[in-house]
């Protein structure tokens, strides 16, 4: 009997955690889930002017190989302002590497149309922009996007609110909801799913349903729970 993969999850936050496992219970109960937690990464990214370091991004390469001495398959990160470190990663290893918002970026080129970006941080949305950017410079889609900050929802996390945390993020959501997609662009934003969900028709895309779906994909296992 062959076993379920192995996924590692690398957070930069304990809040992204519940989230993402979550997800894995819903629409991919069979995967063997590993998380890996250095908090400290925000910190000393908030401490060098959120700017990605060379120091950074060696950090990053070494929490990748420690995933992949462990027996990983496939390596998920759900931290999302760290994309070109994570990319450091992926040159690094054989096995799948996704960056948090990676997949919830291809999703959104296939849909083209207008896109709103809904994030809680400033910094993710201004990394995100620049993403968004470049995925559609190499793919050629044509999305015309509306960013938007929540403010107050991640503060709101921070000090266990969550309840306040998604309905600011949900009544957001209901100001884009003559979009053809609205996108939350950080993994713990996820909870306020359901709430969004109820207030638009539009669809609501997370960073990660979209991840899981395109790892189950890329490991030949898109039949399995959904």
């Amino acid at each position: 009997m062959i076993d379920p993969p192995k996924v590692y999850l690398v957070h930069a936050l304990p809040i992204s955690m519940e989230p993402i496992s979550a997800s894995f219970r819903s629409y991919w109960p069979e995967a063997r889930v590993a998380h890996l937690l250095d908090d400290s990464l925000f910190g000393d990214f908030d401490r060098d002017n959120k700017v990605i370091t060379g120091g950074m991004i060696e950090r990053f390469r070494r929490l990748g190989n420690y995933c992949a001495a462990a027996g990983a398959d496939a390596i998920m990160f759900t931290c999302s302002v760290f994309g070109r470190a994570i990319e450091a990663v992926q040159r690094d290893h054989d096995i799948p590497v996704l960056k948090s918002n990676q997949a919830l970026y291809e999703e959104l080129m296939r849909r083209g149309g207008r896109v709103a970006l809904l994030s809680t941080f400033a910094a993710t949305l201004s990394t995100v922009m620049t993403e968004v950017a470049e995925c559609m410079s190499a793919s050629g889609a044509r999305l015309q996007i509306t960013p938007h900050l929540v403010e107050g929802a991640l503060d709101a996390l921070f000090d266990k609110r969550p309840d306040e945390h998604n309905r600011l993020i949900a009544e957001a959501a209901a100001r884009f909801a003559d979009h053809d997609a609205i996108a939350f662009t950080q993994f713990s934003m996820a909870p306020a799913l359901e709430l969004a969900q109820a207030r638009v028709s539009t669809p609501v895309l997370t960073p990660p349903n979209a991840a899981i779906r395109k790892m189950k994909a890329l490991m030949g296992m898109a039949g399995q729970s959904g």
